[in-house]
């Protein structure tokens, strides 16, 4: 669904750009070492926009030291104290979040919109089901409608000031209340959505949550930007976030490999020959490509031939294809290692 574009210092967000991965520090902002490093290593990982949070005058002073020495652009995270906000964008910060059920008085939003307009910084309206409003906590409890309603009422009073370079979230903790949140806005709201469930915990849990409710939306055209929220070590999050990305088919990382659940007919040991494959296929600099291994041929030579290149399995022999052809037949267990390496020289663009 088309939403408008905003400018995350270089990095387009909205408008049919590439959905954007971004991370959060985990770091004391006000040691910039700590968090120059961390920034670094999700650079490394993939990161393409990162948020720490902003929380005192120290951490003000830190900014600076921190960006000269980044090449993503980096949020500031801002709750209770407009001001941060406003010294964050002076010290170089490429986009804010605020919280519009803790950021105080409207006259300090629009003083913040003033600024963010003249520094061409965006404002990304972040709305979370455990800090809404009490008044729509007395009238509707956590619920899509009222995380809707509080980001509607904010984002009015940006565009009452003239601001438009807005992106809304609107992350609960259950990723049902999260996907009818999202859809609702994307109805609502002309803008690019950061999409996220937040708090989703620990490990295979937080993956499990957070592919349900990004993951559904993603397939339903719904979303610019993804966070992925993990109690845990950084690195995770963007893992994960990448594994979301292409299992919905919105952005393909390196190799693909599809394989069958395997039944009565397999004959092969194939669950061994997957993780041989995964373990040797799936490296840095690998191509974006789709590599199928089947374990019989029934479903397996048509399967296989939607790939890039595909490999179905007899009893003591298997079938190669690329493109939808067969290229050769062999034996096992040679025809393993020849597979793994024409899919190795494919993903290298040899």
């Amino acid at each position: 669904m088309s939403t408008k574009q905003v400018n995350v210092g270089g990095v387009i967000v909205g408008g049919g750009a590439p959905v954007s991965i971004q991370s959060m520090t985990n770091t004391d902002t006000r040691d910039a070492e700590s968090t120059v490093r961390q920034i670094l290593e999700l650079e490394e990982a993939g990161c393409e926009i990162v948020r720490s949070s902003v929380f005192d005058e120290r951490c003000l002073y830190a900014l600076p030291k921190i960006i000269e020495r980044i090449h993503i652009p980096l949020v500031a995270d801002i709750h209770f104290d407009h001001r941060l906000a406003i010294g964050a964008i002076k010290a170089g910060v490429k986009k804010v979040r605020i919280n519009p059920g803790n950021i105080g008085s409207p006259s300090g939003v629009r003083e913040l919109a003033r600024v963010a307009s003249d520094s061409g910084v965006p404002i990304r309206i972040g709305v979370n089901g455990g800090s809404l409003e009490k008044d729509l906590l007395n009238k509707s409890g956590v619920c899509a409608e009222a995380m809707v309603e509080s980001a509607a009422r904010h984002a009015e009073l940006l565009e009452n000031c003239g601001f438009s370079d807005i992106v809304v979230s609107l992350k609960a903790s259950d990723p049902k209340t999260t996907v009818e949140a999202y859809r609702a806005a994307s109805k609502a709201f002309p803008y690019p959505l950061h999409l996220g469930v937040t708090e989703a915990g620990f490990g295979e849990n937080a993956l499990l949550r957070s592919a349900v409710g990004i993951g559904s939306l993603l397939i339903d055209g719904i979303g610019d930007t993804v966070r992925v929220s993990m109690t845990g070590g950084v690195i995770q999050e963007i893992e994960a976030a990448k594994k979301i990305l292409q299992a919905a088919g919105v952005r393909q990382c390196g190799v693909r490999i599809v394989s069958c659940p395997t039944c009565g007919r397999t004959r092969v040991g194939l669950e061994s020959i997957v993780k041989r494959m995964q373990a040797e296929l799936e490296f840095e600099g690998a191509r974006p490509i789709t590599v199928a291994v089947m374990g019989c041929a029934v479903n397996g030579p048509g399967e296989a031939r939607e790939a890039d290149i595909g490999i179905a399995f007899g009893t003591v022999n298997a079938a190669v294809f690329k493109n939808g052809e067969i290229v050769y037949t062999d034996m096992l267990p040679g025809v393993v290692d020849r597979f793994i390496s024409d899919a190795k020289a494919l993903a290298l663009g040899e």
